[in-house]
């Protein structure tokens, strides 16, 4: 399966259980945002775009999710 290059500036995650796919988080300062986009091989399947301000809420989300079986939800 044909993947797409690494971002110049930023990372790619691979996912656990499905070979080709993968969050890619290319790092964007000049648009003043935090791009995350997952991927299927050479296709995008969706992206969102986080301002840099609510960075520390979806560390704290991703780190939450990683040691508790339950998050809560917060907005």
């Amino acid at each position: 399966m044909r993947t797409r290059p690494a971002p110049l500036r930023g990372a790619v995650v691979a996912d656990r259980d499905r070979p080709g796919r993968a969050l890619r988080v290319p790092a964007r300062p000049e648009a003043g945002l935090v791009v995350l986009s997952a991927g299927d091989g050479a296709r995008r399947t969706s992206t969102v775009r986080v301002a840099p301000g609510d960075v520390p809420l979806l560390v704290a989300a991703l780190s939450g999710a990683a040691v508790a079986d339950v998050l809560p939800a917060v907005c």
